[in-house]
């Protein structure tokens, strides 16, 4: 079963990377009238995001910068416009995190987990809850995303 969610997030990460393809830095950094964030910022939450899921509800260091993690985390929205510097960090991100995790896996790192209930109404009482709730929350993203893209 870890393997269908990997594959799924790794799909997921794909799709994502193709809008730095797609998209000039000025595409991913507007923000269309009616929408309170941008293409750019969809992504950063959701690399933040499954670090906020998957480590720190497992007591884990998160393995992205607290500076990062606070300007993409829920709750936040785009205030200023993103670097090429910090786009090109974020592609990265997409991937070397998804190998990250399996290696962390496979060393057995994930041994706690502390329960949450998501704002969408999930409990998490597992890493497996987390991962798979990760997946359900990087497709919500991509959704809005195919919104937003029709205005860039």
């Amino acid at each position: 079963m870890i393997d269908s969610i990997f594959k799924t997030w790794e799909t997921s990460r794909k799709l994502y990377a193709g809008h730095f393809d797609k998209y000039s830095l000025e595409q991913l950094n507007k923000v269309p009238q009616g929408f309170n964030n941008n293409l750019i910022w969809n992504i950063g939450h959701v690399v933040v995001a499954q670090q906020s899921l998957v480590y720190r509800l497992s007591g884990l260091e998160m393995q992205v910068s607290d500076a990062l993690f606070d300007r993409y985390k829920s709750g936040t929205k785009p205030t200023q416009d993103v670097t090429q510097k910090e786009a090109d960090e974020l592609k990265a991100l997409l991937f070397s995190l998804i190998d990250k995790t399996k290696a962390d896996l496979a060393a057995g790192k994930f041994v706690t987990f502390q329960e949450r209930l998501t704002g969408t109404g999930f409990l998490l009482t597992n890493l497996n809850d987390a991962l798979e709730f990760n997946n359900y929350h990087e497709g919500m993203h991509l959704g809005v995303m195919m919104g937003i893209r029709k205005f860039v």
